[in-house]
């Protein structure tokens, strides 16, 4: 069976473990050696714990034993045996959490993180830790303690980030799926770059993954996985484990039946709005390559021959949103505790972001917070014009690693962060407004490389999300064909 098992969807993965036909010690011990094998190339794992990883196995093939003899297979844990990994910004039991900077110490956390306490529970078994920028701060995940990620389909290129390590991971098959976390694109920013489906859940629908210590309420946590399939099987785990928080929603997906179910149910015709505008656009050069528009338009010929109705979305964006944004983004670094004499060992990009967090008074920071609701309710009620948003997930294919800072030139810190707002200008502005959303690969370049869409719903969305996902999302490599693109029709004055 080992030799199958690289060939098995997470979905598969599971099925074979719940039937017997896999034990948890060989499904772990597979991708172990898929870790050992192809990680020395791709720098997405900072630290395995395949020991501690196979010990687990056992414990959980001997749970499975006594249920079997009980004949209670039922009373296992949604996601019994299914390895997986986190990244390395979260706490596991015993494990370092380097948080990527070279500027901390890297002692052992003494217990689990509330994610990863929650993942556990459901019966995942962690193979390590996955590779982040400092602290979670940028879209690419390179650092001063180890390797950068890179992309398994160009490893020149950048996996993308924060979640650049467990996207890279579940792209090259060393891992089933991956939980990630989204503060600004996180878990969307690296699945677009690594060609697989990055969903980001509506705020306060999984508390576990979201941070006590984020004023602007930004960061939650999602599913990365390679088919919108294995996405709603590890989501329906997180929501079936874990409790939902306040706002979480009650729309299509939040129902007592499974995302797995929801998604492959037909959601009627929609109005789905395409929108190119960004908030960062006042700022900087916002310009989506052809290859991005050709993800676009690769998504907006098949939603509507699915027959959705499919038009273009004027969305208005008050231009103080960039300085307002990034005041927010950045606090959290300001108030770290770090050694002076360790300054110098963080990235330029984060001196520079803690030093102005520094000198921004409180009274700042909260006209930033302040701003930033305001700018939710305004973008929510644009927004609610329509079923779901449809935009770019990236506006340029993957990047080189050291592209954003400077690794082969001299870069500012500004150029840095200018680079990744043009890199990504579609996600941070979902976060601010708390909604689900999912990033789906719906086309590659003649040279191989994935470019996909976003698609952004309401609260409670995300089955709806991943079943629109599930009709997008292109795998494996195709050759680019003529574009037969459906004109986007207009909507009529007063229609909702």
């Amino acid at each position: 069976m080992d030799d199958g098992v690289a060939r098995l969807s997470a979905r598969g993965l599971h099925d074979a473990l719940r039937a017997g036909e896999l034990s948890a010690r060989e499904a772990t011990g597979h991708f172990l050696s898929a870790i050992e094998t192809a990680d020395r190339h791709l720098g997405a794992f900072v630290t395995v714990t395949g020991d501690r990883a196979l010990e687990a196995a056992a414990a959980a093939d001997e749970a499975y034993a006594a249920a079997r003899r009980a004949g209670r297979l039922d009373a296992l844990p949604p996601l019994h045996g299914m390895p997986t990994a986190f990244k390395d910004l979260v706490d596991v039991a015993g494990v370092p959490t380097t948080h990527g900077s070279a500027a901390i110490s890297h002692r052992p956390a003494p217990s689990d993180g509330p994610l990863v306490e929650l993942l556990r529970a459901a019966g995942t078994i962690s193979l390590g830790k996955t590779q982040v920028p400092e602290f979670g701060l940028t879209a690419y995940s390179e650092n001063r303690i180890g390797p950068p990620s890179r992309n398994p389909h160009a490893p020149a290129l950048s996996s993308g980030g924060s979640s650049g390590g467990s996207a890279a991971a579940v792209a090259a098959r060393l891992l089933p799926f991956a939980t990630g976390s989204d503060g600004g694109g996180s878990i969307r920013i690296p699945s677009a770059a690594c060609g697989i489906v990055g969903l980001k859940l509506g705020r306060g629908l999984v508390p576990a993954g979201q941070s006590p210590g984020d004023a602007a309420r930004l960061v939650v946590a999602g599913p990365l996985a390679r088919t919108a399939e294995d996405a709603a099987l590890l989501l329906d785990a997180l929501v079936a484990c874990g409790e939902p928080g306040p706002g979480a929603g009650t729309g299509h997906g939040r129902h007592a039946a499974s995302y797995v179910d929801a998604m492959s149910r037909e959601p009627g015709r929609l109005r789905i709005g395409v929108a190119l505008a960004s908030p960062w656009d006042q700022r900087y050069r916002i310009q989506p390559e052809a290859e991005a528009l050709a993800a676009l338009d690769a998504a907006v010929v098949r939603l509507h021959a699915a027959g959705h109705t499919v038009a273009e979305a004027e969305i208005r964006y008050d231009n103080r949103y960039p300085d307002e944004f990034t005041a927010a983004w950045t606090a959290g670094v300001g108030t770290l505790r770090i050694q002076p004499e360790c300054e110098p060992l963080l990235t330029p990009l984060t001196r520079a972001f803690r030093r102005r967090a520094q000198q921004r008074s409180r009274a700042r920071l909260d006209e930033a917070l302040a701003f930033l609701r305001r700018f939710e309710r305004d973008t929510v009620a644009q927004y609610a014009a329509w079923d779901v948003i449809l935009m770019p997930a990236l506006a340029q294919t993957s990047r080189p690693v050291g592209w954003f800072s400077g690794t082969e030139w001299q870069t500012t810190a500004d150029q840095d962060y200018a680079r990744q707002c043009e890199f990504a200008p579609w996600s941070s502005m979902v976060n601010v407004c708390g909604l689900p959303a999912v990033s789906v690969p719906t086309h590659w370049t003649a040279g191989g490389l994935p470019m996909g869409v976003q698609l952004v719903g309401p609260m409670g969305s995300e089955g709806l999300l991943l079943a629109l996902a599930r009709l997008l999302e292109t795998q494996r490599p195709v050759s680019p064909a003529v574009s037969s693109a459906v004109p986007l029709v207009s909507t009529p004055s007063g229609t909702n």
